[in-house]
C-alpha cells in the first residue's frame, strides 16, 4: 500500500502564495502519474496539474500561470507552487498517486484565500 502525505496548506490573502507538499512511501520517480486535485465545499472533487514519471506536466485551465507542479528526488515529494491565489481556489487540496493497478490519496489540506 502507498500512503501519501500531503501538507502546506492554510489560510493566505489574495494574491498571496503558498507551496503544497506531498511525501510518498515509494520512490515518486517510480509513480506513473502523480497529481493534486481540489475540492471546494459542495463541489465535486477536480483536477488541478498532473505530473508524470517522465515529467510532463498537466495544469487546468483555471490555475494556468499561476501553479506550478514539481518533484524533488532528494526529498522524494511532489510539491505544488500556487501563486497569485485568488478566493476561488479555496478548497481541501488532495495529492494523488495512480498506477495502471492501484490508485491512492492523500488526507487533504485546507487551503483558504481570504478576499
Amino acid at each position: 500500500q502507498v500512503q501519501l502525505v500531503d501538507s502546506g496548506g492554510g489560510l493566505v490573502q489574495a494574491g498571496g502564495s503558498l507551496r503544497l507538499s506531498c511525501a510518498a512511501s515509494l520512490s515518486i520517480f517510480s509513480i506513473n502519474v502523480m497529481g493534486w486535485y481540489r475540492q471546494a465545499p459542495g463541489k465535486q472533487r477536480t483536477l488541478v496539474a498532473t505530473i508524470t514519471s517522465g515529467g510532463s506536466t498537466n495544469y487546468a485551465d483555471s490555475v494556468k500561470g499561476r501553479f506550478t507542479i514539481s518533484r524533488d528526488k532528494s526529498e522524494n515529494t511532489m510539491y505544488l507552487q500556487m501563486d497569485s491565489l485568488k478566493p476561488e481556489d479555496t478548497a481541501v487540496y488532495y495529492c494523488n498517486a495512480r498506477q495502471v493497478l492501484w490508485n491512492y490519496w492523500g488526507q487533504g489540506t485546507q487551503v483558504t484565500v481570504s478576499s
